[in-house]
């Protein structure tokens, strides 16, 4: 079968990528056939899951701002990112007829906060242009044609795909039951490309303690049960909190947001963002802890007078009187922490309260307020392990951008082959820059394939 632009992968810059080439052809008035070849029985899988099912498909943010969320080559994604901004984004998928709404943190969603939405749309616009999707079809692997100069895709049920232009949009290793099992990749190498080692981005981190598992393995499936203390934990959600990442015992990272406990390990906005750096760190053998501040709106010392004001008025509560100092321990980090923290937090960290013995028979509880404070201010969480690729958001590390082309997605050793999205290596922050990436390097190939049949 022929097809003069064959596209490998029917996610979001697979399908912009086909979008943008069969859009620059019958711009031009040009006779050619653009296919997608996509091996799961539906296009965009992982968009559909994305952002829990509500999809943040891009963030609006300037380029100085979206810039600095960006964490592996930048500058790479400059030009694509100017080629199709996001404001650009947000006006295509309206313009077929898909409401769109702005959230916290410049994240647009579409309105009906559905992921189905904008599968649809991506597809729906394709078809408008003729593209053809073809799914179940597994690409076994891709070649370079001598005469005529081009590619021969072999797909696993022994057809072949002849084309001119080879756009791969095979996604990394992130969620492998969605299709991305690293395809891309493979065949990368195969044609002589540097791969930069991978690894899971956005994922959860597992504090020691948290999960029922011995094993010495970094990577801790998701599905390994909790322990006691993860089970204590698991649920609860912060807000407003400080978390810093500690690599061999010095602050490397720290951020400001909201965190999640899960059946996974630490997870939730901040979780996430620090999550790239603590991988790695783990990766090469570095130890990692996260410091949790409950409170980074106030000093140790202000903290502490506070906590023992707190302590005193329950103190001199009547309703106190009668009750251990246990219990009024719990009272008082009630009105310090939500309640279903408690738990954990008293289990983490046993020195806020003390025994003292005073004879046989005679022990005396002893609450530490000072301990309390800083305990607020500084909870630290070894961490363990990670969440792998089976519920990874990104992949860090890919094909090597070294060796391809910004200003158009095309590779400097292999003539005609462009990649695009997740399969470089590109990657960045949670909120909506990861699927802004790939539908801009999707674009960027799509319209530079087209254009050099024109």
């Amino acid at each position: 079968m022929k097809s003069e632009i064959v596209v490998v992968g029917a996610g979001a810059s697979g399908l912009m990528a086909a979008y943008h080439a069969a859009r620059t052809l019958v711009s031009a008035g040009k006779d050619a056939q653009v296919t997608v070849l996509e091996k799961m029985p539906r296009p965009a899988r992982k968009v559909m899951i994305t952002g829990k099912g509500r999809c943040n498909f891009t963030n609006v943010k300037a380029w100085n701002d979206f810039s600095g969320h960006v964490r592996s080559n930048p500058n790479f994604v400059k030009s694509a990112f100017y080629n199709l901004p996001p404001q650009a984004v947000l006006d295509w998928f309206e313009g077929f007829g898909m409401p769109t709404v702005v959230e916290r943190g410049d994240r647009a969603f579409p309105v009906s906060h559905h992921a189905s939405d904008v599968v649809d749309t991506l597809v729906s616009a394709c078809h408008s242009l003729g593209v053809k999707i073809e799914t179940e079809a597994e690409v076994a692997g891709v070649a370079v044609s001598e005469c005529p100069p081009g590619f021969t895709v072999t797909l696993a049920d022994g057809r072949e795909y002849k084309c001119v232009k080879l756009i791969v949009a095979t996604g990394g290793l992130s969620y492998p039951t969605t299709g991305s099992t690293g395809d891309g990749l493979r065949w990368a190498a195969d044609l002589g490309h540097k791969v930069v080692p991978t690894f899971p981005s956005l994922t959860a981190l597992v504090p020691k303690g948290y999960k029922l598992t011995e094993d010495k393995d970094l990577h801790i499936d998701r599905s390994t049960p909790l322990s006691e203390l993860g089970e204590k934990l698991c649920g609860v959600s912060l807000k407003n909190i400080q978390l810093s990442l500690q690599v061999q015992g010095t602050e490397a990272d720290a951020e400001f947001g909201d965190i999640d406990f899960t059946d996974g390990g630490l997870e939730g906005p901040v979780g996430f963002q620090l999550s790239r750096k603590a991988v790695k760190a783990l990766v090469n053998g570095a130890r990692v802890s996260l410091v949790l501040d409950l409170k980074p709106g106030v000093s140790l010392t202000e903290l502490t007078g506070r906590v023992k004001e707190l302590w005193a008025e329950i103190d001199k509560d009547p309703r106190s009187k009668r009750l251990r100092e246990k219990e009024r321990c719990r009272i008082l980090l009630g009105k310090l922490m939500p309640w279903d923290l408690i738990p954990a937090f008293t289990a983490m960290n046993p020195g806020i309260i003390t025994l003292e013995r005073r004879g046989r028979a005679d022990t005396k509880v002893w609450v530490n307020l000072v301990s309390i404070a800083k305990a607020l201010k500084a909870w630290q969480f070894d961490i363990a392990g990670y969440v792998g690729y089976e519920r990874a958001v990104v992949t860090a590390g890919g094909v090597s951008t070294d060796e391809f082309v910004a200003k158009t997605m095309e590779s400097r050793l292999v003539p005609g082959l462009h990649l695009c999205g997740e399969v470089l290596d590109i990657d960045a922050d949670t909120g909506g820059y990861n699927l802004q990436l790939a539908f801009a390097t999707g674009a960027l190939a799509g319209i530079s394939a087209a254009k050099s049949l024109l």
